[in-house]
């Protein structure tokens, strides 16, 4: 039986990727699990393993194309099998070189409709023109085969809005979603310009709105002239979205504790000198076996929120923020559960080699559930992280660094590294973050129950 196969969303944020190379041409066999394609995301390249086994009989998205998640790339059917001939209609995907020059040289008119009657959009494209309140049909698309995309919706301009639609004097135009928006915020509707069709105040007038400020004067003017405006890499704007949201939707909390790391180090160098440089563990390594060891116990941190629901995760794969010169990147290791000490920090050294060498595996890169930063090489002491969306927490860790302590009524000298832990508050209160912390803390302090 045929299987379509579809550009898949390697990552929370994806909206879209683009096919780099494919590894198959069209006849060639296909085993299951197989690296087919790379494709590009936001953040990196990625190798696109294949979900099924079979021959490669068609490519429908060629390298250099920009595809939605979720539309045709390929099929792959038997060997002996023929192409069916009620395979669903593909849109020619757009190549990447040709998207921007078609959304500003194209001109205006109304997007490709299909024999329903129905305007082709992508659904975040209709989701953002009905709480915009554009009409579809008033867009441009410059997706696949003419379909409108998210972009295409951000970018759009309305016309000016004929005489007969304005306002009644003393109303102003605005959508529910706007409406109510600006009551929450205590914002004066009248006082913002609205951008939706007639001047309607939209939901993105009221988050952009900001009160009028004094005019600065000619001197300042002259100041901020001379700055200098830099364009955004598309990894810096999927950052800047995916932190926005998370901080809008989730409402986070943080705990910080002390953690002595005297007796991790000193197991460390233990396991250090008997293994070969190339098999090395760090402390970063150590965090990742205590935090897996923690959210076996404590698996309400391996979940994430589903509205009136928590996802709740049957592996631990754990996210490690990773800084590429590009910005940074979030990839993870698998079932970390079953993984001992020596095996997480081997897996680790390879991720961090593929994420600079842009060769990360779907999973790697969208299938985390629970992620750790660690700051602690730039001599960073604490600082809390945004949850990566859709997990439920985030571990940050600082340096190690020796510190005066008492124990047993006497003055000591120990490794204290500070961990502050973010928690999606929707999942877990307080306490229960509290108590996992207490459980990563025990683990580090007792190191040998890693090795257990």
């Amino acid at each position: 039986m045929a299987t379509n196969i579809v550009m898949p969303q390697m990552g929370y944020d994806m909206r879209e990727g683009t096919v780099v190379r494919w590894h198959k041409q069209e006849g060639e066999v296909v085993n299951r699990g197989e690296v087919i394609a790379e494709i590009e995301t936001d953040k990196a390249t990625v190798e696109f393993e294949a979900y099924t086994g079979g021959v490669l009989r068609r490519i429908v998205a060629e390298a250099g194309n920009v595809v939605p998640v979720g539309e045709l790339i390929a099929i792959i059917t038997a060997p002996d099998e023929e192409l069916p001939e009620d395979l669903p209609a593909a849109a020619e995907p757009v190549p990447a070189s040709e998207v921007a020059t078609e959304s500003s040289q194209a001109p205006s008119a109304p997007s490709l409709v299909s024999s329903t009657g129905e305007v082709r959009a992508s659904p975040i494209a209709r989701r953002l023109a009905r709480e915009r309140g554009i009409d579809l049909a008033a867009i441009q698309g410059t997706g696949p085969g003419g379909r409108i995309v998210e972009r295409d919706v951000l970018e759009y301009s309305p016309q000016p809005a004929p005489a007969e639609v304005a306002a009644p004097p003393g109303e102003v135009r605005a959508s529910p979603i706007a409406r109510r928006l600006a009551r929450e915020r205590g914002i004066n509707l009248a006082t913002i310009q609205g951008t939706g069709p007639g001047g309607r105040v939209v939901e993105q007038d009221v988050l952009d709105y900001s009160p009028p400020q004094e005019a600065p004067s000619p001197a300042a003017e002259s100041v901020q002239s001379t700055g200098e405006l830099v364009e955004l890499s598309r990894m810096r704007q999927t950052i800047a979205r995916v932190t926005v949201d998370s901080k809008r939707e989730a409402p986070h909390f943080y705990l910080t504790s002390d953690i002595d790391m005297t007796r991790a180090l000193s197991l460390r160098q233990e396991i250090n000198d008997n293994l070969g440089a190339d098999r090395r563990v760090s402390i970063n390594d150590m965090v990742v076996k205590a935090c897996a060891l923690a959210l076996d116990k404590h698996p309400k941190f391996n979940s994430s929120f589903q509205g009136d629901h928590l996802q709740m995760n049957s592996s631990i794969n754990i996210g490690i923020a990773i800084a590429l010169e590009a910005g940074l990147i979030v990839p993870g290791i698998s079932n970390c559960e079953s993984r001992s000490l020596a095996q997480i920090a081997e897996a680790s050294r390879d991720l961090n080699d593929r994420s600079r060498s842009g060769t990360l595996r779907n999973e790697e890169y969208s299938g985390t559930t629970f992620s750790i930063s660690n700051l602690g090489m730039f001599d960073v002491d604490s600082f809390a992280a945004i949850i990566y969306p859709p997990h439920a927490a985030v571990l940050a860790v600082g340096t190690v660094r020796q510190q005066p302590v008492v124990r047993s009524g006497e003055l000591a000298v120990a490794d204290i590294m500070k961990a502050t832990l973010s928690t999606d508050h929707r999942v877990a209160d307080g306490a229960e973050a509290a108590v996992f912390l207490v459980e990563v803390k025990k683990l580090l302090e007792n190191p040998l129950r890693l090795l257990l």
